[in-house]
């Protein structure tokens, strides 16, 4: 990769290389030491710890996070955790516009005050459970820094955004550059769908009292990144239906010698069940409402990232291997093309076993006719599927006609995915800007599997906003899996490329903003 761009600013522009100083200081000083006191939290999200709140974490986690936002002093921000009734909390801060000191950004700053646009940045501070399988050296709940990488749950999904959030403004106000107004909205309840947050987002829109404000530009920094060199921008995410299905045939367990044979298996209905919607041989999912067409723009992005990434894309996961005839053999993914790699992960569906119940450790099973089985089933949806009629369409599909007159039921629920919109010729710039800034290299696109459930709703309550999806997650991170890393180095650069990008919204007139 080229060396990142430094040339004489003018007044009043934010200076990327003091900016990325400024930034990489703050990141070794403190931010580093904030983000292992948070990784030894465990924050994890209320879908997997029902006792949350005699539990205390996730109030821990929202509470050094408004300690440390409290102790920046950043001028004029305005900080409050929010609780409504029955609801994990959020934190909410927001900074004013301000016109800068650089005499040629005055003008423009002043009007984009005027007209009150806003910038609205978003994270998050719960976490995905353990998992199991974590090197002997590293744990979930156990920060260590190794080289430029911090290992635990949760530093590189989300908590790193709310202090990468606060750097980027810090570094703007540091050099007295103009900005827009920013709000900033952390949530404690991602990784169990967003449940929690549409009320705090109704509460904060009221027509009474819109703290939000003309949201102009979004930035989410809870997304990924293709590789470490260059600036991502995510330009859709995957829709998600999930739940339990759950196959009974017998009140209790039976000897398996006595009735085997006679009283069905639950898993044979199970594996019957599931072929209704999967070909278990491709992985194909057969309804054809669970597809949707490939925009023309995101498979020509889709072409210029695979000749980027290649056959990376498939060889970063972490295959099993085995020898075979002396040599070492290792799993295969579904394909070696790098443009349907993309596809498969970002714009095609596909299931997910996640969980089960039923069946009994290895060292506890008996010879025992099970009575039922369930699986925790993940059904990734393409970006413009809607997941309400999609988990309808589920919910039939399973129940409906069960072998054996089995006992089949599927309770879940599911979040739509998200397309993101035309991107406005100043947005590409600074996308542009900020990544030959900071990295040296063009700002790249990229869909994301994963889903972020406020997306969609921000596209649909701020349809004009310019939405700046990017985030941490890149080669081997393994968010949500064990070992999951926050690459430090890139971290410093994001939050530099957040505050140039903001920099440039309060530099353009207000009519190409």
């Amino acid at each position: 990769m080229n060396a990142p761009l430094h040339r004489e600013i003018p007044a009043g522009l934010l200076d990327p290389a003091r900016a990325l100083a400024q930034v990489a200081a703050q990141w070794d000083a403190d931010i580093v030491t904030q983000l292992s006191s948070y990784i030894e939290i465990p924050a994890k999200s209320p879908g997997f710890d029902a006792q949350w709140r005699a539990h205390g974490h996730i109030d821990t986690v929202v509470r050094q996070a408004a300690a440390w936002i409290e102790a920046q002093k950043v001028a004029g921000l305005r900080l409050e955790v929010i609780r409504l009734p029955g609801r994990t909390p959020v934190l909410f801060f927001e900074v004013p516009a301000c016109n800068g000191a650089g005499p040629a950004s005055v003008a423009d700053c002043a009007s984009h005050s005027a007209a009150g646009q806003t910038v609205l940045m978003y994270g998050h501070l719960d976490k995905q459970p353990e998992f199991t399988g974590w090197r002997n050296d590293l744990g979930p709940w156990t920060p260590r820094l190794l080289g430029d990488k911090l290992y635990g749950r949760g530093g590189a999904d989300d908590g790193y955004a709310v202090y990468a959030s606060i750097a980027a403004i810090q570094a703007l106000k540091s050099q007295q550059v103009a900005h827009p107004r920013i709000v900033g909205l952390i949530e404690t309840c991602e990784e169990s769908g967003s449940y929690d947050l549409l009320p705090y987002v109704d509460a904060l829109r009221s027509p009474q009292n819109n703290r939000l404000g003309d949201v102009a530009l979004v930035i989410c920094l809870d997304s990924g990144a293709g590789n470490y060199d260059q600036l991502w921008l995510t330009t859709s995410l995957r829709g998600m239906a999930g739940g339990v299905l759950k196959v009974e045939v017998l009140t209790e367990g039976v000897h398996s010698g006595d009735a085997s044979g006679l009283v069905p298996s639950s898993f044979r209905i199970m594996r019957q069940v599931l072929d209704r919607l999967e070909d278990s041989a491709t992985g194909h999912l057969l309804p054809a409402s669970f597809h949707c067409a490939v925009p023309p723009e995101r498979l020509a992005q889709a072409q210029a990232t695979a000749a980027i990434l290649g056959d990376q894309l498939f060889k970063r996961f972490p295959w099993a291997h085995h020898d075979c005839g002396g040599s070492t053999a290792f799993a295969l993914p579904t394909t070696q093309d790098p443009v349907q790699a993309l596809l498969n992960r970002t714009w095609r569906p596909a299931l997910s076993v996640t969980g089960a119940e039923g069946l009994p450790a290895l060292a506890d099973a008996g010879n025992v006719l099970r009575p039922y089985t369930a699986f925790k089933l993940s059904l990734r949806l393409p970006p413009l599927v809607d997941a309400a009629t999609a988990v309808h369409e589920l919910k039939r599909l399973l129940e409906d006609n069960a072998p054996y007159q089995a006992k089949v039921t599927f309770d879940g629920g599911g979040t739509t995915g998200w397309n993101a919109p035309a991107t406005a010729p100043w947005f590409e710039n600074a996308l542009q800007a900020a990544s030959q800034a900071h990295f040296g290299a063009s700002c790249a696109t990229i869909g994301q599997g994963g889903t972020i459930p406020l997306m969609n709703l921000l596209s649909q309550g701020f349809p004009k906003a310019q939405m700046m999806v990017c985030g941490v997650l890149g080669p081997h991170s393994n968010a949500h899996g064990p070992n999951e890393f926050l690459h430090v180095p890139y971290a410093k650069k994001l939050t530099a490329a957040v505050a140039h990008v903001i920099a440039q919204m309060a530099a353009q007139p207000l009519a190409a903003a």
